[in-house]
């Protein structure tokens, strides 16, 4: 097919059937009922999950941009390589809003009360911008995916994105990231 990125399969295979092989993986948590249907609950690599209480990002997300500093936000939980659980918070502030500690510190009480003190983020950081499908859908997955060191090109595709220079920003921050803790 021309136009496809990867014709022969294997970006569908690498996302569905590498965590098991043979296996497939779509990456919903999904309760199976006495009756034999399913429901659905949601992403199982998005959702937040500081201290086995399980949270949507989409309930932050909610909660942060109502505040009219932030224009949009982003919180991912990533799990790292020494058994530890980062969840920053990215934000686009508003037109002229300075991302200081005081805004910093308005944003976790937000969501300390508005979510719950355990998904109070880590760190709050100001970005460029949050990329999203060209549909409009935020890059949860594929943001954390970046920070923990996966290559872009087993991430995302920089077509199907609506500003592909965020994928590079948030490659890069992923990267300086490593590094430093990598000198700690």
């Amino acid at each position: 097919m021309p136009g496809v990125p990867y014709p022969d399969g294997t970006r569908y295979r690498d996302a569905y059937f590498s965590s098991y092989p043979g296996i497939w993986r779509h990456g919903d948590w999904i309760t199976v009922t006495g009756h034999g249907s399913v429901i659905v609950h949601g992403r199982s690599d998005s959702t937040l999950n500081r201290n086995g209480v399980r949270l949507g990002s989409a309930d932050i997300h909610d909660v942060v941009e109502r505040l009219p500093e932030i224009t949009e936000a982003l919180v991912i939980g990533a799990e790292e390589p020494d058994g530890g659980y980062w969840m920053p918070l990215f934000v686009v502030p508003a037109a002229g809003v300075e991302l200081d500690d005081a805004l910093r510190e308005k944003i976790r009480a937000a969501v300390r009360t508005g979510a719950s003190p355990r998904h109070v983020p880590d760190e709050i950081l100001e970005v460029p911008g949050i990329p999203h499908t060209r549909t409009g859908k935020k890059l949860e997955v594929p943001v954390k995916r970046l920070l923990q060191g996966a290559p872009v090109e087993q991430v995302v595709n920089p077509a199907t994105v609506d500003d592909p220079d965020l994928i590079d920003y948030f490659a890069g921050l992923g990267a300086e990231r490593r590094k430093d803790r990598a000198t700690e």
